[in-house]
């Protein structure tokens, strides 16, 4: 059973910043990263990070967030920099996990941690 357990969400003001972890309980963790979905919009990429460390970001939060892990921890980061009103939303948490057939499962989500931008 796998367990993504977000934190560090809130309210901040424009040009602040958060720090968002999720631990994760399971087995060995493959691609871990952050979505997000605003009200009356899809879910969308924020950025993902392998377990080698190869991230990915969505164009609209490069040089402003950066996604980290910590894979003895089976933890990932976002540390969130420059905040903006349209980076509110509710940010999720996703993994893979390695299956007993040696595959990536399917990505496992977490309930997800509010972040408020105030203008």
């Amino acid at each position: 059973q796998v367990q993504l357990v977000e934190s560090g969400g809130g309210l901040v003001q424009a040009g602040g910043s958060l720090r968002l972890s999720c631990a994760a309980s399971g087995n060995i963790f493959g691609t871990m990263g952050w979505y997000r979905q605003a009200p009356g919009k899809q879910r969308e990429l924020v950025a993902v990070v392998s377990r080698g460390g190869i991230t990915n970001y969505a164009d609209s939060v490069k040089g402003r967030f950066t996604i980290s892990r910590d894979n003895a921890k089976n933890t990932v980061y976002l540390q969130m920099n420059g905040l903006k009103p349209e980076d509110t939303a509710v940010y999720y948490c996703t993994a893979r996990v390695l299956l007993s057939d040696k595959t990536w499962s399917d990505a496992n989500w977490g309930q997800g941690t509010q972040v408020t931008v105030s203008s």
